[in-house]
């Protein structure tokens, strides 16, 4: 078992986020949340015009990811564990990389507001992985729509990414070297996991292979 009661996990596009959250609330039967990336009717086109699409894409995303996560504030987390393959955070991490200045002074009168009572995870999870480990991975998954993702792109949203989880201090942080880590056909690496994350802790904590 495992006492927190609401993780999120976090990382760049591909890296598995849905995967392991899939993974854990199937082993500790916790309420999953799922991002709603498919529905998001501009995404292709960002892909194949990023500059035309960024900000339609941003807000669909934002309010997306609010209307889920408000959900949270109305539930009682000491009785419904809950894993989310997402943090409300990480919007602010694709605005800074993609939008223009007035779009992104736009947004940053918006976005602070809809985050400022949203439930704050007791544990986050990042799963740090390098830019070629990452391009495989989108390209294993196979979706239409990331079928035109730049590698430059996901080079920036790395760096972005890693930029963030530097200084975040906001919940208990476990960054975890996935480069190596099999969380789907390797059990001891799913276990050697789920003991990091059954064990309370403040600050930081790094699982590397």
């Amino acid at each position: 078992m495992i006492s927190t009661s609401y993780i999120a996990i976090e990382g760049v596009i591909g890296v598995g986020k849905t995967t392991l959250a899939t993974a854990l609330a199937k082993r500790f039967q916790m309420q999953l949340i799922i991002e709603e990336v498919e529905t998001n009717p501009f995404l292709e086109d960002f892909y194949q015009d990023p500059e035309r699409y960024a900000f339609q894409v941003q807000m669909f995303f934002l309010v997306s990811r609010f209307r889920q996560l408000q959900k949270l504030s109305y539930i009682d987390l000491f009785h419904h564990q809950t894993v989310c393959d997402y943090m409300f955070e990480k919007d602010g991490i694709f605005a800074r990389l993609n939008l223009d200045d007035r779009e992104y002074a736009l947004y940053q009168r918006i976005a602070p507001q809809l985050g400022e009572n949203l439930a704050k995870p007791d544990l986050v999870i990042y799963l740090a992985a390098d830019n070629e480990v990452l391009m495989g991975r989108i390209r294993r998954r196979g979706r239409h729509f990331e079928r035109n993702i730049d590698r430059e792109y996901i080079i920036g949203l790395n760096e972005e990414y890693n930029r963030f989880f530097l200084h975040y201090d906001s919940s208990p942080l476990l960054i975890v070297d996935s480069n190596n880590f099999n969380f789907v056909d390797n059990r001891a690496h799913f276990e050697m996991l789920i003991e990091n994350i059954s064990e309370p802790f403040q600050g930081r904590r790094y699982l590397i292979s």
